[in-house]
């Protein structure tokens, strides 16, 4: 007794063979569209500024001013001129006469928001310092420290004072 396939399942080996390609193409694509997207339905990404830390900046100085040999624990208070503070991208239009516009450039982020586009965070600028340690008494350790502390902080040595205290 020889077994032969069912119509049915002959209509469909037959078309498989004419339409094998175009089948094998169909399933490739459904399999592609359940794969995760490459970031297109991803969710927004969180734009953190960054913004400047005097406290945690005081705190991570002090820390790094005490290991300097003579000085022990000290205490640092900084002054800032002014905040930080973003630059924006400018779109500029010149005419012929010399004259022009700026603008500033926004994204569309959907349902009607705009947001302005950072080129960059610019950081205070530090006005001055005081160190108050106990080996602030001593020119060898008030040297090093004044030269750390211009060092981490681009102030002159004129604009920094150590005193000795306890």
């Amino acid at each position: 007794m020889k077994w032969t396939w069912p119509e049915a399942a002959r209509r469909w080996k037959g078309a498989l063979g004419k339409y094998g390609y175009v089948l094998l193409v169909i399933a490739a694509g459904a399999l592609l569209l359940m794969l995760p997207s490459g970031g297109r339905d991803s969710p927004k990404e969180e734009t953190q500024e960054e913004t400047f830390d005097l406290e945690a900046f005081e705190t991570k100085l002090e820390g790094t001013l005490s290991r300097i040999e003579g000085a022990g624990e000290t205490r640092v208070v900084l002054t800032l001129d002014g905040g930080s503070r973003r630059v924006l991208a400018r779109d500029q239009d010149r005419d012929g006469q010399g004259g022009g516009s700026s603008t500033v450039v926004t994204v569309g982020r959907g349902s009607g928001q705009q947001e302005v586009v950072p080129l960059q965070l610019v950081a205070p600028e530090f006005r001055g310092a005081l160190v108050v340690c106990p080996g602030g008494g001593s020119a060898s350790v008030r040297l090093k420290l004044i030269e750390a502390v211009s060092a981490l902080t681009g102030l002159g040595a004129d604009r920094i004072s150590v005193c000795a205290g306890g």
